[in-house]
């Protein structure tokens, strides 16, 4: 059966789901282009968490009413980050966010590695896919390789990987896409090329990626992959996937009673966090709404890649409006792809004859919210000389952008 789909991407209605996008300043909209630090959360996501906590919350495994609407809600967050990321729900682990289960699951990885056993790692990640690596590689006194990126493209070397992998690799980190500056990173190439002759691991920090296009772990083929729900319309959160016989041969660092099975929850230790579990449920439920504008079919996972390829053809109009406008401004330098062909809406500038923390602080007094520095991409400005400097000036859309908000940056940087 065809399935009905419409291609109008209904900004007015997202953006009507998100109510921080109707907060003024004196009378002025405010313009958040700081997405890649952190999205608004949609009104839905709120809604899940503030109706765990009216209801009357609980702690997980009792036999009274509110533990079991706990339970019920936690297992159906987990079946939620499972659809969106083509998973099943026992590989699904909830944490306080990326970098804490980035660094969990690096030591539980870690115990049967020895001295001169080697890590790969890359030059265009956050610190977040690189310092819980580097923190392994000194206690064991392993090994440690960098793939490097091409400064002038942000584009990663894959041409050198395959030299960078021998018989005592133990895990490639990389990520899906860069938080400084926007590259998409060609995940299945990498896991080609990881896999090929190779036992080596593949983690991908997949925080940048996940919030702009559809995400499937078993046709990226990685074994372990990290995200964030804050940078896609939800709570602070943090997500795990792993691959399920993968998770069942490590031992997680973990109190003797947590639950073992399914092989994922071994990763959340303590209390989880259940009032942002109903806020993640809440995120997937948006997400679910906005892929059935476009498509009418019956199955959440279809939707969601719906609602995520929508958002990339949207976000590429804006980028390329964006990159448009940039070339009119005297003196500013897109660092990376000069297209959106191969990245996310995620752009990193400088200004001749202005520090990057002060075109920050220009756009702030005008209402528009963008970071600048190094975002914990440490590699990233090294690799490209920018560290005396200031780092970057850093804009982020996302798919409750407009037009009129690009424009608006585009004017506030020509008066500069």
């Amino acid at each position: 059966m065809k399935l009905r789909c419409r291609v109008d991407f209904p900004i007015e209605a997202v953006r009507g789901r998100f109510p921080a996008l109707g907060v003024t300043d004196d009378g002025r909209p405010r313009v958040y282009f700081d997405a890649p630090g952190g999205t608004q959360i949609c009104q839905d996501a709120i809604d899940g968490m503030v109706a765990h906590l009216r209801s009357g919350t609980a702690n997980s495994g009792g036999d009274f009413v509110t533990s079991r609407e706990t339970d019920a809600l936690s297992e159906a967050a987990h079946q939620s980050m499972a659809d969106l990321l083509g998973a099943e729900p026992g590989e699904i682990a909830f944490g306080a966010n990326m970098t804490s289960l980035t660094f969990a699951a690096s030591r539980a990885l870690a115990q049967g590695w020895q001295a001169d056993d080697e890590l790969v790692l890359s030059r265009l990640d956050h610190d977040a896919n690189v310092a819980p690596w580097l923190l392994i590689a000194r206690d064991k006194q392993m090994k440690v390789r960098w793939i490097d990126f091409d400064p002038e493209t942000g584009v990663l070397d894959l041409e050198a990987l395959p030299g960078l992998i021998g018989p005592q690799t133990r895990l490639v980190a990389v990520g899906g896409a860069s938080n400084a500056l926007g590259t998409l990173n060609d995940i299945p190439r990498i896991a080609q090329l990881v896999k090929t002759g190779s036992d080596a691991l593949l983690f991908v920090d997949a925080v940048q990626s996940v919030p702009h296009v559809p995400t499937d772990v078993r046709t990226l083929g990685c074994d372990l992959l990290v995200c964030s729900p804050y940078k896609f319309f939800g709570p602070h959160q943090g997500v795990l996937w792993g691959r399920a016989d993968l998770l069942a041969s490590i031992e997680a660092y973990k109190v003797r009673p947590a639950d073992p099975n399914p092989p994922a929850h071994r990763f959340e230790t303590g209390t989880a966090s259940f009032e942002a579990q109903g806020g993640v449920l809440g995120t997937i439920e948006y997400l679910d709404w906005l892929g059935g504008h476009f498509c009418s079919a019956n199955s959440r996972p279809e939707r969601l890649r719906s609602a995520m390829e929508a958002c990339v053809t949207y976000e590429r109009e804006l980028g390329d409006r964006l990159l448009a406008g940039f070339a009119t401004i005297p003196g500013l330098k897109l660092w990376g792809r000069p297209t959106m062909d191969g990245r996310v809406p995620t752009f990193a500038i400088t200004i001749d004859g202005h520090h990057p923390d002060d075109v920050a602080r220009a756009l702030a007094e005008q209402g528009i919210f963008a970071w600048s520095g190094h975002f914990y991409a440490v590699e990233v400005i090294a690799r490209l000389g920018l560290e005396e400097s200031g780092g970057l000036v850093r804009i982020g859309l996302c798919h409750y952008s407009t037009a009129a908000e690009v424009d608006r940056l585009i004017d506030a940087l020509r008066a500069l």
